[in-house]
């Protein structure tokens, strides 16, 4: 647990989902939190909430400066840990999905996580400590089809997490991964909202997206193995505060069984595996 004074911990996507709780959950645990989220109302609301917030919006490169900037001043110049969580699914097939599509998911997903990460890892290098966890996905494990943009964004977070962690051994700054599987978020409402500014007329696959639709607009997943975001709690709580933390952090039935079986299942066996998912 964090000693006197409070360790800092950045959190980006905190107006909902894994994000929202973690931002309570660590600063009852003692952390000093900054909370961060793309829109001011957002940032407005977990002000109100008690928390220390601030926006910050991954796709914009002037808006995470800023956001380091004003953290950095909150917290005397010092940050202790980073949550890389900010993100969005934008669901389609591959085929269908305009190339602009794909830059935006990973401008979020992916680039601006790395600028975030540059910014910061000074202050934790001259400090000989600091935890950089990225949330990624059990789709950053195993592809799932009409997912494409979003496990193309989160297979680039793992391989781009095994690199960064090789490159900080021995300064101090431990790096891990944390992979839910089904959480409940806003993450469907989001894809929803995603998937409807993509032009699908004539699309071979459109009785899908008309399931697909239905589906991202109920309020409830209908994933029996989904938990509430509480179930990534201690393992974010054991990545920050374990003399030292484990590489990966499996949440979920899902992304613990895929986690061992990539490794000893054919291919041919997971496609078929994960082929009844949509």
């Amino acid at each position: 647990m964090p000693t006197s004074p409070s360790r800092a911990v950045l959190i980006t996507g905190c107006s909902s989902g894994i994000g929202y709780h973690a931002a309570h959950f660590l600063q009852r645990a003692g952390f000093q939190v900054i909370a961060s989220a793309r829109r001011p109302e957002d940032v407005a609301r977990l002000q109100a909430q008690g928390l220390t917030a601030l926006c910050l919006d991954l796709a914009d490169d002037a808006s995470i400066h800023a956001a380091v900037d004003a953290t950095l001043t909150l917290t005397g110049g010092r940050l202790y840990g980073l949550f890389n969580n900010g993100a969005y699914g934008q669901p389609g097939a591959l085929e269908d999905l305009p190339t602009e599509a794909l830059r935006a998911q990973f401008e979020s997903n992916f680039f601006g996580w790395h600028t975030l990460t540059r910014r910061v890892l000074p202050v934790m290098l001259a400090a000989n400590e600091g935890r950089i966890i990225q949330n990624s996905s059990v789709l950053g494990l195993v592809a799932m089809q009409f997912r494409g943009a979003y496990n193309a964004s989160k297979f680039a977070i793992e391989g781009y997490t095994d690199t960064l962690r090789l490159e900080l051994r021995g300064t101090g700054v431990q790096v891990a991964l944390l992979e839910p599987g089904p959480i409940e978020s806003r993450f469907r409402a989001n894809a929803l909202a995603a998937l409807q500014q993509i032009d699908l007329t004539g699309s071979r696959h459109r009785d899908l997206y008309h399931q697909t639709l239905t589906r991202l607009g109920s309020e409830r997943s209908n994933n029996r193995f989904t938990l509430t975001p509480e179930a990534c709690m201690p393992p974010l709580l054991h990545a920050l505060t374990a003399p030292r933390a484990r590489t990966r952090y499996p949440v979920t039935t899902p992304s613990k069984w895929l986690y061992h079986l990539r490794g000893w299942v054919p291919t041919r066996w997971l496609d078929a595996l994960v082929a009844g998912s949509t």
